[in-house]
């Protein structure tokens, strides 16, 4: 770890995972709060009230964490990645100013009203709380992802002799055809976890007989939520945002797929372990055809492979991006499976007293976490070895200043840092929990 460029990208890569596990959960559940106040102003009953409130809580707890581990990223673009804000700033500047301004002011404030305004506000007014905590949420989703899918597909810019790069549409930049189908991605992710974190909670509740109404209300909100957004996931905007990489970036999804050669009829491998050195997948099991079809609707199509490609222009690390994205994908399979079961128990009348399912739903909530940080290192590493794909390459980035000692110094600080926060966090989980939505 002695050079500053793999020190600069893991200080990055932990940082922004870190950050992460809470915006996916306020995200989804902005959404599932939203529609727990609509059904408590359709039906007058305060039971859905009281359900709201426990999981605002729940949200206030993973915002404040989002917001204190958020800001110092933004500083790293300046710290680590000085060339990159230097070169980059005037595009990447409008949409991160953007998400500052108006989407997170938006929430936070509103975010306020919910949790303190309530008899203020009355029942009408309280909703329009929820609905702009949902709004200000997902639009400050929206300006992150639109600035990812610039440097995953540049679009609307213009270069200067000394590398300066301008914005030159800005409307280009807000309507980047890539935007589309990886927004989508990422907040029907955030759906799922927000709704396996509920029904999670939800058969703690039944299994442990406590708070049963409320067992039954977090779980049947959770699963119905939870395999709608499990199948939203996989199409269409799982199979969209597949779609962008093959036409955009050929060589992440020889990558991804591990196809080291061309291949017409190409097949999908379920499990197998990519070989750099030989070129080729040991231990394959596949099924024929199959990527093909996805990618081009043919069965023989003719799918370019790593080989097509020169060297320097792959991922830097395939295996990684291999193995990420095959575990977002079997996890993404199984969380359908999961949602697909239980809904079908709560059709039949019977998941409240299936045990077994309710352990399941219970031990499952940590999954949706690994497999959203799966599909991120798998869009992350699949750019590579670009910081704006085809524009600027990861190493031109850095800061050149910043040495390896220096960057590893800070990560170990932020580690640390980090270790107190996330212990803050489980115990702030944990009392609400215990506290119960009762007390709400």
């Amino acid at each position: 770890m002695n050079s500053a460029l793999a020190v600069h990208r893991l200080h990055f890569a932990f940082t922004i995972t870190f950050h992460y596990i809470f915006p996916q959960l306020t995200m989804g559940l902005a959404l599932l709060i939203f529609v727990l106040k609509t059904m408590a102003l359709r039906t007058g009953n305060e039971h859905y009230n009281s359900a709201a409130r426990f999981w605002t809580r729940i949200f206030a707890v993973n915002f404040a964490m989002g917001v204190v581990t958020g800001i110092p990223m933004e500083f790293q673009f300046g710290t680590n990645w000085s060339r990159f804000s230097k070169a980059a700033g005037g595009v990447i500047g409008q949409t991160l100013a953007l998400e500052g301004v108006y989407s997170f002011f938006l929430e936070s404030t509103f975010l306020g009203l919910l949790l303190f305004g309530e008899r203020l506000l009355g029942r009408i007014g309280h909703w329009f709380a929820s609905f702009f905590v949902f709004l200000g949420s997902w639009l400050s989703g929206f300006f992150i992802i639109a600035t990812d899918a610039w440097m995953q597909h540049p679009v609307g810019y213009s270069v200067r002799p000394d590398g300066q790069i301008d914005l030159t549409s800005f409307q280009a930049l807000i309507f980047n055809p890539w935007t589309l189908w990886q927004y989508l991605h990422n907040m029907i992710g955030s759906v799922v976890t927000a709704s396996f974190v509920m029904s999670s909670i939800g058969a703690f509740y039944l299994l442990s007989r406590r708070s049963e109404a409320f067992g039954r209300t977090f779980t049947r909100f959770g699963v119905t939520a939870g395999v709608i957004a499990a199948l939203l996931m996989i199409f269409p905007t799982g199979d969209g945002q597949g779609k962008n990489i093959a036409f955009h970036q050929p060589p992440t999804l020889a990558a991804m797929e591990g196809l080291f050669r061309t291949t017409a009829g190409a097949p999908i491998v379920l499990i197998g372990q990519p070989n750099t050195d030989t070129m080729q997948l040991d231990n394959p099991l596949f099924v024929p055809n199959v990527l093909s079809l996805l990618t081009y609707r043919r069965w023989k199509a003719e799918v370019k492979g790593l080989d097509a490609f020169p060297r320097d222009l792959w991922p830097d690390n395939i295996p990684l991006l291999y193995y990420s994205y095959h575990i977002m994908v079997g996890l993404g399979t199984i969380f359908l499976a999961i949602m697909g079961i239980a809904s079908l128990q709560l059709l039949r009348g019977r998941l409240y007293d299936s045990h077994w399912l309710l352990w399941i739903l219970m031990l499952a909530a940590p999954f949706p976490y690994i497999a959203t940080t799966a599909g991120w290192l798998t869009a992350e590493l699949g750019r590579q070895p670009w910081l704006i794909y085809g524009l600027m390459r990861t190493a031109a980035g850095v800061s050149p200043r910043v040495s390896a000692g220096n960057g590893l110094f800070t990560l170990i600080g932020f580690m640390g840092m980090y270790t107190v926060l996330a212990i803050l966090f489980l115990w702030l989980v944990y009392r609400e929990i215990e506290h119960g939505p009762e007390g709400a």
